[in-house]
C-alpha cells in the first residue's frame, strides 16, 4: 500500500494557503498522515503534527488541534450558555468533531443536545482520530443528526434556548451561513429569550465582513455583540463570534453561573472578551477604519496619476499573474473580457479593480465598442484574433499588449498603426519575450566591447518538473494539446556554419540531439520555426551559427517520430473513424494491419518505425500501449481525425494533476570573439519552478512579463507608435530591470 499523501502537505509540512488570508499562511510539521478522505461535501485530512497533535483539515483548512482546540470550543459556547438564565435544550450546527456538545454538557440544565452536520464522515473521523473530542456524541442526551441545517432549523421553529453554529468559512456553500437568510432561521427557532452564537470570523483579516454581520443581525436581534478569543492554529491568531439574543436588554457580558472544567474560559475572560482593540471597536461602533495604510492602499492615498482603463482579452492559465500585475497600480482598472461570464469571473476572483464582461471577439461591433472604452488593450487570445484586435484599436487610438509572434498579417498594420499614433507590443512572454530580454543585453555588451557574435544557440523548454515527468514522453500538457502536436510538425530554418538548413515538419524530430545544460537533466533539443530572421533583428552580422529551438527530454523526439511515421498526428477527416471502433480497430486501420490483434499490430508498428534497437523498439511500443493503441477498449473519435482522436486520449493521460509542478527551462548560449582572438562561451539561463499550490512557472514567466510591459505603455516609458518587438536596447532595458525584481531574471556565466 503506497503512503497516504496530500496536496497541502509539501516537504513534510502542511500549508494553510487560502484566498481569505492572502499573502499568509500556517505552517506545521507532520510527523505521520494520518487520513484522506474526499467526502461527499468536502476534503478531509487528519494528519499528526509534531507540536499540535492531531489535526483535522476540510479543505485544506484547520478546523481543530488536539493542542489548542478548546480555546475555540469552549468560547462559542459557554459565552452563549452561560448568559443564559436556564438552557435546557441546544442545538449545534456543524461541529461534527463533538468538541462544541462536548462544552454544552458542562451545563447542568442542560437536558437535550442535538447536533446538527451535514458530512458523516467529520463524524465518523472524528470519532477516530479526536476522541477527546467526540466522546460524549454517544451521551443519552445527545442526538446526532446528519443532515442540512437550513431544513432542519426550518421544521423545527421556536424549539431551542441555544443555538450555536461552528461553521467554517464564508465561501462555498458555508456563505450562505453568513447571510440573513440563514440568521432569520436561527431567530425562528429559538424559543423566546432564546441566545445563538455563530462562528464570526478574525478582527485582523475580516473586519468589513464582521461590520456586515453585526449590522445585519441587529436588523434581527435586539442584542447583537462580537467576542473573540485567541487560538494559535486559526489565521492570525484569532477568532470571533457572533453573539445574540432574543431576549430584550440581556447582558450577553456577564455570565450568570459558574462554568466548570474549563482550560481557558472562565467569568473574566467571558466579560473581557467583548472588548475590542481599539481599531476594531473603532471601525464597529463609529465607522472609523484606524488601521494603517502600506502597500497598494498607501501607493492609492498618495500617488495623484490619472486613472486608466485596461482590457484583458482571454482567461488562459496565463492570463492570472499578467492581471495580478496590473492590478498592483491602484490606478488601473482591469475589464477580463472572455466568451464565457463565468472564466472572467473566475481569473479575475480575489483582485482589486476587476470587472467581467462577456466578449465575443468575432462580433466586430462589440470588439470595438469595449477597445473604445479602454486606454489598452492585452490581447491573450489565440495569435489568429489579434489582426481583429489591432485593427479595432487602430480606429479607437488605443495601445495593445500581445506575447505573441509578429505574423505577416500583423507587420502589414505597422503604417495603420504609426498613422494612429499608437504601440502596439509583441513577443513579450518568455519565449518570444524573456528570451529577447537578454539575447538584446550580451549582444550589445560584447559589441559595445569591441567582441563579435560566432554562434547564438537559445533553447527553451516548458516541461514538467523532473518528479512529474514519468510518462513515457516526459511530458504533460499545460495547454492546447492539439497546438503542441501541431508545432512537432512546423517547419523550421537555421543557420549552422554559415549555411541555411531547412527542414521539413515530417523530418524535424530526426534533428533532435542531446543538448547539455547542466548535468541533471537530460534533455534534448531540435530547431523552432526560422531563426535565420534573428540574424537581422539581433544586429549579428557576424554571426555563422544562429539557432532558436525547443528543448524536451530524452526520448521524446523518438516517440513523437513514430507517432508522425505511424500517422497518427493527421489531421484530415478519415471517413472510417466513427464511434464503435475499438483503439486497436483503429490503429489497425490507420497502419494497415492484417488484423487488431496486439502481435500483429506490434509487428506492423516495427515495420514502419524501423527502430534502431530492440531496447528502442520495446520502449516506444510500451508507451503505444500506455496511451492505449492497443486497446480493446471503445475508442472515442474526436472531429472525424485521428490528431484530434489522439489528443483527446493524451489530454486525460498527460494531464498536471493537482500537487504537480511545472519546469521552465531557457538557456542562451553564445561564442564570442573577443578583438585579441580570445574566444569565449557565454550562457544567459532561466529555470523556473511552478508552485503546486500557485502558478505554474510557464504562466509566470508569460504572464509577469506581458503585465510589465502593459504596465510601462501605460506609464509612456514604451511609446514610439509602431508594431513593435524588444529588439532593442531602449525597449528591453526597462522591462528586464523590473522582471529581474520580480525574480524572474536569467542568470548570466562565463564558462
Amino acid at each position: 500500500m503506497a503512503p497516504l499523501s496530500h496536496p497541502s502537505i509539501q516537504d513534510g509540512w502542511f500549508r494553510e494557503i487560502s484566498s481569505q488570508w492572502p499573502g499568509q499562511a500556517m505552517t506545521l510539521k507532520v510527523t505521520k498522515i494520518l487520513h484522506v478522505e474526499k467526502s461527499l461535501y468536502q476534503d478531509v485530512l487528519v494528519f499528526q503534527s509534531e507540536t499540535f497533535g492531531n489535526v483535522l483539515v476540510l479543505d485544506g483548512v484547520i478546523q481543530c488541534t488536539e493542542r489548542d482546540e478548546f480555546s475555540y470550543q469552549e468560547m462559542i459556547a459557554h459565552l452563549p450558555l452561560a448568559s443564559h438564565p436556564n438552557p435546557k435544550k441546544v442545538l449545534v450546527i456543524g461541529g461534527g468533531d463533538g468538541g462544541v456538545v462536548r462544552e454544552v454538557l458542562k451545563h447542568d440544565s442542560v437536558e437535550e443536545v442535538v447536533l446538527c452536520d451535514i458530512d458523516e464522515a467529520v463524524v465518523r473521523v472524528s470519532k477516530q482520530y479526536l476522541p477527546h473530542m467526540s466522546s460524549l456524541l454517544t451521551s443519552p442526551k445527545v442526538t446526532v443528526f446528519i443532515g442540512d441545517g437550513f431544513k432542519f432549523l426550518a421544521e423545527n421553529e421556536s424549539t431551542y434556548d441555544v443555538i450555536i453554529t461552528d461553521s467554517s468559512d464564508p465561501v462555498g456553500p458555508a456563505e450562505s451561513l453568513f447571510q440573513k437568510p440563514y440568521f432569520q432561521l436561527l431567530h425562528d427557532a429559538l424559543t423566546p429569550g432564546g441566545n445563538i452564537s455563530t462562528q464570526g470570523e478574525c478582527l485582523w483579516l475580516h473586519l468589513p465582513l464582521i461590520t456586515e454581520l453585526r449590522n445585519m443581525t441587529r436588523s434581527l436581534f435586539p442584542v447583537s455583540e462580537y467576542a473573540y478569543t485567541t487560538i494559535p492554529t486559526y489565521p492570525s491568531g484569532q477568532i470571533g463570534f457572533m453573539v445574540c439574543s432574543k431576549a430584550e436588554g440581556r447582558d450577553l457580558r456577564t455570565p450568570v453561573r459558574t462554568v466548570q472544567g474549563t482550560r481557558y474560559y472562565n467569568a473574566a475572560i467571558h466579560t473581557s472578551s467583548f472588548t475590542l482593540p481599539e481599531f476594531g471597536r473603532a471601525l464597529l461602533d463609529e465607522g472609523k477604519d484606524l488601521l494603517p495604510k502600506f502597500g497598494r492602499a498607501a501607493l492609492a492615498a498618495s500617488q495623484s496619476k490619472p486613472s486608466k482603463k485596461i482590457l484583458l482579452l482571454g482567461s488562459g492559465f496565463v492570463a492570472r499573474p499578467c492581471a495580478e500585475y496590473v492590478v498592483r497600480d491602484p490606478a488601473n482598472h482591469l475589464t477580463i473580457a472572455c466568451r464565457t461570464l463565468e472564466n472572467a469571473k473566475a481569473l479575475g476572483e480575489g483582485l482589486t479593480n476587476v470587472s467581467a464582461i462577456s466578449l465575443d471577439v468575432n462580433n466586430t461591433a462589440a470588439l470595438e465598442a469595449q477597445v473604445a472604452a479602454h486606454d489598452l488593450v492585452i490581447s491573450l487570445i489565440p495569435y489568429t484574433y489579434h489582426v481583429a484586435v489591432i485593427k479595432a484599436a487602430i480606429k479607437s487610438k488605443v495601445n495593445v499588449v500581445t506575447t505573441s509572434y509578429v505574423s505577416p498579417a500583423i507587420k502589414e498594420l505597422d503604417a495603420q498603426v504609426k498613422e494612429a499614433g499608437i504601440i502596439v507590443m509583441n513577443e513579450i512572454g518568455l519565449d518570444p519575450g524573456i528570451d529577447h530580454l537578454y539575447a538584446i543585453k550580451t549582444i550589445d555588451e560584447v559589441h559595445e566591447k569591441g567582441g563579435k557574435i560566432k554562434e547564438f544557440l537559445s533553447y527553451c523548454g516548458g516541461l514538467p518538473a523532473p518528479e512529474c515527468a514519468g510518462n513515457p514522453l516526459g511530458y504533460k500538457f499545460s495547454w492546447s494539446s492539439r497546438g503542441v502536436l501541431l508545432a512537432l510538425l512546423n517547419s523550421a530554418s537555421y543557420l549552422a556554419d554559415g549555411k541555411r538548413l531547412d527542414i521539413s515538419g515530417q523530418e524535424l524530430m530526426g534533428y533532435a540531439k542531446p543538448y547539455f545544460i547542466s548535468p541533471a537533466f537530460a534533455f534534448v533539443a531540435y530547431p523552432n520555426r526560422d531563426s535565420v530572421p534573428f540574424k537581422e533583428f539581433y544586429n549579428i552580422p557576424e554571426a555563422e551559427t544562429v539557432v532558436r529551438g525547443t528543448l524536451r527530454y530524452q526520448g521524446f523526439p523518438e516517440f513523437i517520430k513514430a507517432l508522425v511515421d505511424l500517422g497518427w498526428l493527421d489531421a484530415k477527416e478519415k471517413d472510417w473513424l466513427k464511434e464503435g471502433l475499438t483503439w486497436a480497430e483503429v490503429m489497425q486501420k490507420t497502419i494497415g494491419a492484417n488484423d487488431a490483434s496486439e502481435s500483429t499490430l506490434v509487428a506492423q508498428v516495427k515495420t514502419i518505425c524501423k527502430f534502431p534497437s530492440d531496447a528502442e523498439a520495446n520502449r516506444i511500443i510500451s508507451g503505444l500501449r500506455w496511451i492505449g493503441l492497443f486497446s480493446t477498449g471503445k475508442a472515442t473519435p474526436r472531429s472525424g481525425n485521428l490528431l484530434d482522436t489522439l489528443c483527446a486520449q493524451l489530454e486525460t493521460l498527460m494531464k498536471y494533476e493537482q500537487g504537480e509542478r511545472d519546469l521552465v527551462m531557457l538557456q542562451h548560449k553564445f561564442v564570442v570573439e573577443w578583438k585579441d582572438g580570445k574566444e569565449d562561451i557565454l550562457t544567459s539561463t532561466l529555470e523556473a519552478y511552478g508552485s503546486p499550490n500557485g502558478h505554474s512557472a510557464m504562466a509566470l514567466t508569460v504572464g509577469v512579463p506581458c503585465g510589465i510591459a502593459s504596465q510601462l505603455v501605460l506609464d509612456g516609458v514604451l511609446k514610439t507608435p509602431g508594431i513593435i518587438q524588444p529588439y532593442s536596447k531602449e525597449i528591453c532595458d526597462p522591462i528586464r530591470a523590473i522582471l529581474e525584481s520580480e525574480g524572474l531574471g536569467m542568470v548570466e556565466k562565463v564558462l
